[in-house]
């Protein structure tokens, strides 16, 4: 199987998510954030999936992918308060209805433990979404998860520091 280049680094961070349904736009958002930043290492590989996180991750599990760590990024539902972020790992997965059911379209968690089980480390950054306008198209986040955008990327930074 031949590797897209985006799959071609140690750490890859993705951002999932529909910025046409207000909070559902948090990922794009800090992928947005995350790409302005210059000094970012060599082997990191910062990526809008958008919707199509799913087709990143089913490349993941060609044995020739050199990728070590995995930074998913997008808004959750655990009713919390709106623009809180949580760190995630596999663990979690099964708590995590869309990333089991609908996810974009195809679920992630499958190809997420796969990823795991092979020896990649799998992190989450979740951020409490407020406003969920699907099918109603609403462009901007609310103002509690736009706060949160420069929370995530701290800690994502921090995720690209600790290495592989």
């Amino acid at each position: 199987m031949l590797l897209p280049d985006s799959l071609k680094k140690e750490i890859l961070v993705l951002g999932c998510g529909n910025l046409l349904f207000a909070d559902d736009g948090f990922g794009y958002e800090v992928i947005n954030q995350l790409e302005k930043i210059d000094n970012l290492p060599e082997n990191v590989e910062i990526i809008d999936a958008g919707t199509g996180g799913s087709y990143y991750l089913m490349s993941l599990l060609d044995e020739d992918a050199p990728v070590k760590k995995i930074i998913i990024v997008d808004i959750i539902d655990f009713n919390l308060e709106p623009g809180t972020i949580k760190k995630l790992g596999v663990d979690d997965l099964p708590t995590l209805k869309k990333y089991n059911f609908d996810a974009h379209d195809i679920p992630l968690a499958p190809y997420l433990i796969e990823a795991s089980k092979r020896g990649v480390d799998v992190i989450i950054i979740g951020c409490q979404g407020k406003d969920f306008s699907h099918p109603e198209i609403k462009l901007g986040l609310s103002d509690e998860v736009k706060k949160s955008v420069p929370i995530a990327v701290d800690l994502i930074l921090n995720e690209i520091k600790k290495g592989v």
